[in-house]
């Protein structure tokens, strides 16, 4: 997952909009129930863990990595496990990042958002630090929360302009996950990528020849009631719409 943005009204509801980034030719799983653990997630084949799911009385998680190819590690474990942990148990949030600072070192730097049914939360890795979130409008890419990318501004400022709807209907929504505009060179961040790159990472729905936005993601949270919409695409296009709606209080 490489952008994430909500807006979190307690007692009213949360609108979660989030796109997943990856090369086209990591195996994945579409948005489905597993079988263990009674998760709605997608699944990455490749590691085991997830970027997105929701699980029992209301948890929901998402991930994106932090962009600095300088702290990559190949022999790092998968930070998709971290997502998928935190909704199979029932720690609450604060509990869950205590015991994940001291693990922290041993992944890639990544940024986690929990959300326990009660308190909203960001871990950023770097540094081992846990963010309370207020209500309102926040968002994550591939930084620090709430750093000030073109893309998470407009998306960001997009859903200050909707708020937290009764209803959602995903084809209203999408648009705003499927925008190719990128930035301008003045405007880019220096992530120690090649500048046709952080060019091209500038979009919010990003399409390259081998790496690109494999899915966009819309979780709506109201009441009892949690639905999770998932498009599909690859490199050939778009793939399938899945709708999932999770079951009250599991």
């Amino acid at each position: 997952m490489c952008l994430i943005a909500w807006n979190w009204q307690p007692g009213k509801g949360l609108l979660l909009l989030a796109n997943r980034d990856e090369f086209y030719a990591r195996p994945t799983l579409p948005l489905h129930r597993w079988a263990d653990g009674d998760l709605l997630a997608g699944k990455d084949l490749q590691g085991g863990g997830t970027w997105l799911g929701l699980g029992r009385g209301g948890r929901l998680a998402a991930l994106t990595n932090v962009r600095d190819p300088r702290q990559f590690r190949a022999d790092a474990p998968t930070r998709g496990t971290l997502v998928a942990d935190f909704l199979r148990g029932e720690m609450s949030g604060p509990a869950y990042l205590a015991q994940l600072v001291p693990q922290a070192p041993a992944f890639n730097p990544f940024n986690l958002l929990l959300f326990d049914g009660e308190r909203l939360l960001g871990f950023e890795s770097q540094g081992a630090r846990t963010i309370p979130l207020s209500a309102g409008v926040n968002a994550v890419s591939n930084a620090r929360f709430n750093t000030p990318w073109p893309k998470l501004q407009r998306l960001t400022h997009a859903l200050r302009q909707r708020g937290v709807p009764d209803v959602v209907q995903p084809q209203d929504v999408l648009p705003l996950l499927t925008d190719t505009q990128t930035a301008s060179d003045a405007q880019l961040p220096d992530t120690g990528v090649p500048l046709a790159t952080e060019r091209a990472l500038s979009a919010t729905f990003i399409r390259t020849p081998d790496y690109g936005t494999r899915a966009c993601s819309i979780v709506h949270m109201r009441g009892q009631q949690t639905e999770f919409w998932e498009q599909e695409f690859g490199a050939d296009g778009v793939g399938t719409l899945r709708h999932q709606i999770a079951i009250p209080g599991g």
